[in-house]
């Protein structure tokens, strides 16, 4: 078991879980997935489309007979981290296909690196698919390769990632994501239901919902039903939380109608416990003059009456959120400002990003570029204010009992979330005894004893 590191960055999807043996003589591929959960999900359709044609997957280097790396360019570090991982791949392995949200940057990847076998960009499937069978031919026996009803997942069994559009309206001057993505488009409401349905049949416990702005989802379908679901957040959220599933919902931007969510999460109403009491919402910063520089809504203080409004329908409710500091031009004073706001929000769960210039982002060319030894300063400064109000949130837990989900056991003991913990991003819930018999998937309800400045520690309660 380890514990929950602080600065854990917030745009990490787990690590891919490969665990399909090959048959003889079958054509194998290797993925390397990096960046965030939108791009796993892009990870597992290009490999259910491989497995339907008859490869397998390779877990390793060594037993592929070509590697599919996914890339990130959401900040130049994640850019270096794809060009080292392409490295990596064609050290040891040599053959080597390039996909992903760097891919829109082919001169870039090929620059770094000439010997790779083909380059494609973010959703190219089809792309990805043509430089697979250039590579290795396929090589299928309808007879013996089933393809899993949910199709090939890169997440534990008991979770999924559910994505439920492509691409984003915002124009944040910090972000490229809208070039290489595009525009919002939105799947079908009943094909997203579809698919839960399916996952949810096959045993998933938990359905996290993704996309790039999740609070716009159906805008550009203009909100229409077809076949009896709405594509619409509100009534999507409410479709698959009759399931039976847990549902989380991540990148969701704090328009007004979120307000109508949230009487889905709250136990004492109507309709509530449909959903989990979870909202994951990038609020960036607080100071107006900031967040109008970075082409954001301007409106921190009214943020702050949303918090209180939805904390009074739904008071059990857990706010996590990603922030910037140093952004070009940011001030000690408008720096301050972010502490404050944090003290009053009181959000439960924090992550932070030092301000990067990327290639292509309109932030680049701001005046009054912050110096990295200040940013680094101011980093330390908001970690260590995130860090004191999460870990008295998580004291005022203890003795309270809370259903969990077991996300692994060993022989040290469970590891598990609360309903308040997203995976990878957010605290665990550790069991060190009386935790025989427990399985990956289960949802017990544990009695919490200890608490750290992210994480908890509990027993099973009735053991």
């Amino acid at each position: 078991m380890t514990q929950n590191p602080p600065n854990l960055r917030p745009d990490l999807a787990p690590k891919p879980v490969f665990d399909t043996p090959a048959r003889p003589g079958q054509p194998k591929i290797g993925m390397v997935s990096l960046g965030c959960p939108k791009a796993l999900v892009d990870s597992e359709r290009i490999l259910t489309r491989l497995r339907a044609e008859g490869y397998a997957i390779s877990p390793d280097y060594a037993g592929a007979d070509a590697v599919i790396v996914n890339t990130c360019g959401f900040l130049d570090s994640a850019k270096a981290e794809s060009l080292e991982a392409i490295g990596e791949a064609l050290a040891e392995n040599g053959r080597v296909i390039v996909t992903g949200c760097l891919g829109a940057e082919p001169d870039y990847i090929t620059g770094a690196h000439p010997s790779v076998l083909a380059v494609t960009g973010p959703q190219q499937y089809e792309q990805v698919l043509d430089a697979v069978h250039n590579a290795v031919p396929p090589s299928p026996d309808p007879f013996v390769d089933l393809l899993p009803a949910t199709g090939v997942k890169l997440t534990p069994r008991h979770y999924s990632y559910l994505k439920i559009s492509e691409g984003c309206n915002h124009h944040c001057r910090f972000c490229i994501i809208p070039d290489m993505r595009g525009r919002l488009v939105s799947r079908p409401a009943h094909a997203v239901v579809r698919e839960a349905e399916r996952l949810v049949a096959a045993g998933v416990k938990e359905l996290l919902v993704i996309s790039q702005d999740t609070s716009a989802y159906g805008v550009d379908l203009k909100h229409a039903s077809d076949r009896g679901h709405r594509a619409h957040i509100t009534d999507l959220a409410r479709d698959l939380g009759s399931l039976g599933a847990w549902v989380r919902l991540h990148y969701v931007y704090p328009y007004p109608h979120v307000r109508d969510l949230v009487p889905l999460m709250a136990a004492h109403s109507e309709s509530g416990g449909l959903i989990l009491p979870y909202l994951d919402i990038p609020f960036q910063h607080a100071h107006p003059d900031t967040l109008r520089r970075m082409a954001r809504p301007a409106a921190a203080a009214r943020t702050l009456d949303e918090i209180a409004a939805w904390r009074q329908v739904c008071p059990e409710i857990t706010l996590r959120s990603t922030f910037i500091v140093g952004f070009p031009g940011e001030t000690e004073a408008e720096f301050r400002t972010l502490l404050d706001w944090l003290d009053e929000a009181q959000l439960d769960r924090v992550g932070c990003f030092r301000y990067e210039n990327v290639a292509g982002a309109r932030s680049n060319g701001l005046p009054d570029h912050v110096p990295d030894d200040v940013k680094d300063d101011r980093w330390h400064r908001f970690m260590e204010k995130a860090q004191a109000i999460s870990a008295a949130k998580l004291a005022a837990k203890v003795g309270r009992r809370m259903e969990v989900i077991v996300d692994t056991v060993d022989g040290d003991g469970a590891t598990c979330r609360t309903k308040a913990d997203a995976p990878e991003i957010d605290g665990n819930l550790f069991i060190d005894q009386d935790f025989a018999g427990l399985r990956p998937g289960d949802i017990v309800t544990v009695e919490i004893d200890e608490s750290g400045d992210y994480d908890l520690w509990g027993r099973v309660a009735g053991r």
